[in-house]
């Protein structure tokens, strides 16, 4: 029986890494469906554990798998190159699989380029790649297999396309092929987190997303019941205490949410949740927020997107700045931490309205705010219209960080500029705003937070921050030792200034 080598690339965006280290929960599905066939199978999670391709290779030869197998975003997709081209040196006779988002679109490009890889899985993998490991270990035709696109001489073939997954409830998942330990919401100092996806796709059409691509737009999820004893699964097996419900859009079925809440509450297992989702279905839930909370949901991502109606329905949002501001109120209103984002760096970008959004997001008031640049991923809708201002082709850049797009009228360095100014500005008040909250977990939670944020390498590089050259009122805040009646300098601002005079 071939064995399966599931690993992450080495990949670091820095922003995602601040606040934990999060399980790839893509891998634990696929690992159980090839476990559960019965094949030798393993997780090696190089980008959790901050390791290089040293140590994946060590890891390789230590494991000796038949088949390597690798994961792409398109930030991702270098690093994941470099764990396929080291599997083929160590082991010219290792097979080497691709799968995710970039690989599903980008399978022609990838198979043309990458002389190392030999197979993608397109779409969903957990069947295909129990029928790829099936045909391998027969030695049979892969044309019968749905899903995969390989290379023949130098032709590229592509078999039929996979059907959805029509059950989700109780799939195999190899939680006990993770290192537990490495898994951790730092937010929540000794917290072990886990993670569960209580549904795939969505059913809406934003240009700028690759999920609502990669999902064709269709919505599937697992029962109320199959959810809540995956999350008890996690909580008694493996001593998960918070759990990050990774699906973009876990609520539009009511009903099965309210029974899922209801069942939370019920099972009272002391399980922290933190999710996104639409501004609309909090409004629709106003009058159950208040299960949101006793279930164990703490923190909720809205994702607001742009200050302009114009803007939202150009990336066809489907949402109101009326909606966005009410769903973070009623949030706000039963003790529920808010997360938001705003985009920025379209073609017609300037510095009055990247203003504007700034404002609108001091208006919109969450607990925490991100400033992102529109990241045109080459399959996404809005990729054709966005080409002509694409200004950077290194695909580590692609991580909603970087600018990519150079607007008509700024720089790329305006644009990275603006996006700082974005966090200065809204911080600038949130700061003080912590230090008055009456409510000590929230603040507990906060101050944590931007401890992480302002003592994070990738923060500290990005601010000019190098060494120990942390800003005294950056210093005093994360130290606890700033009260509400000191005047408070910006630090932000003065970070920035630290990083000019040195």
């Amino acid at each position: 029986m071939p064995g399966i080598l599931y690993i992450t690339a080495p990949y670091h965006a820095g922003v995602v890494e601040v606040a934990g280290k999060w399980v790839p929960l893509y891998l634990v599905s696929l690992a159980g469906a090839t476990q559960a066939a019965g094949y030798p199978s393993a997780i090696y999670d190089a980008m959790t554990k901050g390791v290089g391709l040293d140590e994946i290779g060590d890891r390789i030869r230590e494991v000796k798998p038949d088949v390597v197998a690798v994961s792409m975003i398109t930030a991702t997709t270098p690093d994941a190159i470099s764990v396929v081209e080291l599997a083929k040196t160590i082991d010219p006779g290792i097979v080497t699989v691709a799968g995710g988002i970039h690989a599903s679109f980008m399978y022609e490009d990838l198979l043309r380029r990458v002389s190392a890889l030999d197979h993608v899985c397109i779409g969903e993998g957990e069947e295909t790649l129990v029928e790829l490991l099936d045909a391998l270990a027969a030695d049979t035709d892969l044309a019968s297999v749905k899903g995969l696109a390989y290379r023949s001489g130098e032709t590229i073939l592509r078999t039929l396309p996979r059907p959805y997954l029509q059950e989700l409830d109780d799939r195999p998942m190899a939680w006990d092929l993770l290192d537990w330990e490495d898994y951790t919401y730092f937010i929540l100092p000794g917290s072990r987190l886990g993670a569960v996806a209580t549904s795939r796709g969505c059913p809406y059409g934003c240009t700028f997303c690759s999920q609502q691509k990669f999902w064709r737009r269709t919505w599937r999820a697992q029962s109320a019941e199959s959810v809540v004893r995956e999350v008890d699964e996690l909580h008694r097996d493996y001593g998960v205490d918070v759990v990050l419900f990774t699906d973009d859009y876990p609520t539009p079925d009511r009903q099965r949410w309210e029974r899922m809440l209801d069942l939370l509450i019920e099972r009272n297992l002391g399980v922290k949740i933190l999710m996104e989702t639409r501004a609309a279905d909090i409004i629709r839930d106003k009058d159950i927020l208040w299960k949101y909370r006793k279930a164990g949901i703490i923190h909720i991502y809205v994702g607001t997107e742009a200050a302009s109606q114009t803007t939202l329905d150009l990336i066809r949002k489907e949402l109101t700045i009326d909606e966005s501001t009410e769903a973070l109120r009623l949030c706000r209103e039963h003790g529920i931490i808010t997360e938001t984002s705003m985009i920025l760096g379209f073609p017609d970008e300037t510095k009055a309205s990247i203003d504007r959004t700034i404002e609108q997001a001091l208006v919109y008031n969450p607990d925490f705010a991100h400033f992102l640049a529109i990241t045109p991923w080459p399959y996404a809708d809005i990729y054709k219209k966005l080409e002509p201002y694409v200004a950077e082709h290194d695909y580590r850049k692609y991580n909603l960080v970087d600018p990519i797009i150079k607007p008509k009228a700024m720089s790329l360095e305006e644009v990275d500029q603006a996006i700082l100014d974005g966090y200065r500005r809204f911080y600038m008040g949130k700061f003080k705003e912590m230090l008055t909250e009456g409510n000590e977990f929230k603040r507990k939670y906060m101050l944590t937070a931007i401890n992480r944020m302002m003592n994070h390498s990738f923060i500290r590089q990005k601010m000019g921050m190098e060494g120990d050259k942390m800003p005294e009122a950056i210093r005093r805040i994360v130290e606890g030792n700033l009260s509400a009646d000191d005047t408070l300098v910006c630090p932000f601002s003065q970070a920035k200034a630290q990083a000019v005079n040195n």
